[in-house]
């Protein structure tokens, strides 16, 4: 058993290798070992060769890979096989994923959820002085809009719109022209704070997925997310419940401080990206955030952020085996 969960990131170019129970990167800088008990994922940015006998290794560590291109796009996993599937979960999340009735009512608390943990954000710089009870009304009105909704494409149209109100409110928090928001972009991020929501939410997304991988649920079922040949799909919609609260809260103390400034960006061909020093400063916080501990009222003691996340697929669980209803975790501070 891993005794924690560790995230190594690679940003130079190289190799990745097995030498008997050890695996390592071997770089322009030389050979460095990755603790195989404490990683529980690897994130890839450089162009980094592996081989078979690598990944059989990977296999039998329970260890994922997740690939990124080098304009910062996530493309895709190494995603060993899964060790805690069992065919009766895969079963009962296709019938809820069938059954519109039950697909719905998870779909629309995980944006229930979002929307809920973006208030709080924006009720976190309301109570330091910025002009925001305009937008935290209509945000209230879309809370109660959610109830109403029938489908799918309904309740995802009610977090656009609350969106659209929502993203503005950085330009109010920040103060900063360098990082107006202007409109959501994504491919490619045309403005420095689309990048970095852009990035942010992709770190995320992996994040949601290793969770994932430590329940017996299958990521490919999703609710929110339809499910289909391409993609996994309920780490997205897990991540939907923790940007505000995680990459939102993040990019707004980032860019605050002027840690994040327009000089950490490179304009190329595909759009805005972070240079790479200010990429590794940004994981480097990203981790910092996920290992921060926050009060769990139901467990009566602090959790990690990242912990947070694999409870919220505990949860999840719990409700598609009929043991709880499921109610997203909202944040309140």
């Amino acid at each position: 058993m891993k005794k924690r969960s560790e995230t190594i990131y690679i940003f130079s170019n190289g190799e990745l290798k097995r030498k008997d129970n050890t695996i390592y990167f071997e770089g322009e800088k030389g050979r460095k070992y990755i603790p195989v008990e404490s990683t529980s994922e690897i994130m890839i940015f450089g162009e980094v060769d592996v081989n078979k006998r690598f990944l059989e290794f990977l296999t039998q560590a329970e260890i994922i890979l997740h690939f990124f291109n080098r304009y910062e796009y996530y493309v895709g996993s190494y995603y060993p096989r899964e060790h805690l599937n069992s065919g009766y979960m895969i079963v009962k999340q296709a019938e809820h994923y069938l059954d519109e009735q039950q697909r719905q009512k998870l779909a629309k608390k995980f944006v229930e959820g979002a929307l809920k943990n973006i208030r709080t954000v924006v009720y976190y710089y309301k109570r330091r002085g910025k002009p925001l009870d305009e937008v935290i009304d209509k945000l209230e009105s879309f809370i109660l809009d959610l109830q109403s909704c029938k489908t799918t494409s309904e309740l995802m149209a009610v977090e656009g719109n609350a969106r659209s109100y929502y993203y503005p409110v950085f330009d109010v928090i920040l103060e900063n022209p360098d990082f107006a928001f202007e409109v959501r972009t994504k491919r490619p991020p045309e403005n420095f704070l689309n990048a970095l929501i852009s990035f942010g939410n992709s770190l995320l997304y992996t994040i949601c997925l290793s969770e994932i991988y430590k329940t017996h649920l299958d990521p490919r079922i999703g609710f929110l997310h339809a499910s289909n040949f391409r993609r996994f799909s309920l780490n997205l919609d897990i991540a939907e419940i923790f940007k505000p609260i995680i990459v939102d809260r993040l990019i707004l103390s980032l860019v605050g401080k002027k840690v994040i400034t327009k000089k950490s960006f490179d304009d190329n061909v595909l759009g805005l990206t972070l240079k790479e020093d200010a990429m590794q400063l940004f994981v480097k916080e990203f981790e910092k955030k996920l290992a921060t501990t926050v009060k769990y009222p139901s467990l009566g003691r602090h959790v990690s952020y990242r912990r947070l996340i694999r409870l919220e697929a505990y949860k999840i669980q719990k409700h598609i085996m009929g043991e709880e209803e499921y109610q997203p975790f909202v944040a309140k501070w």
